[in-house]
């Protein structure tokens, strides 16, 4: 098709999170159509991952990143532990790689600020803490998904 414009997942990913998604949600439904996964059950799925699920724990792009690995490698039977230990393996090597980019896969260690705590949280956005960042995380995450999938 001629004058077509190709957005890679990232900067689709980095569009969304601009328009005001959180950084979990941007990063599943980058791959949402890809994984057979509707975008507003991915959004829905992902809501409550956003700035380390919402206290600054586990990075929510790297929680998004998660569930997109969960859903391409992940085990859904018991007895399925070659699926199981495949999934733990690619999870680690996927935190591995985005903790020797970034320093670790904490988002309060991300932003320096402890996150658990409502001024902080205020202070971040007052700040534009989050919109300086944040795309930066959600970018390296789907750029080191794509070269796992």
């Amino acid at each position: 098709m001629r004058g077509a414009i190709i957005v890679s997942k990232s900067e689709n990913a980095i569009v969304n999170f601009n328009k005001g998604l959180n950084c979990s949600q941007c990063v599943l439904s980058a791959f949402s159509d890809s994984l057979g996964l509707d975008k507003d059950l991915a959004l829905k799925i992902a809501s409550g991952f956003g700035g380390g699920i919402c206290q600054g724990e586990v990075c929510g792009a790297v929680s998004g990143a998660i569930m997109v690995l969960n859903l391409r490698y992940g085990n859904s039977k018991i007895e399925d532990s070659e699926a199981k230990e495949k999934i733990y393996r690619v999870i680690r090597a996927f935190s591995e790689e985005f903790k020797n980019m970034n320093g670790s896969i904490i988002c309060s260690d991300l932003l320096g600020l402890d996150l658990k705590q409502e001024e902080n949280r205020t202070l971040a956005r007052e700040n534009g803490l989050f919109k300086e960042r944040c795309p930066k995380f959600v970018e390296d995450a789907t750029n080191i998904l794509e070269t796992f999938l």
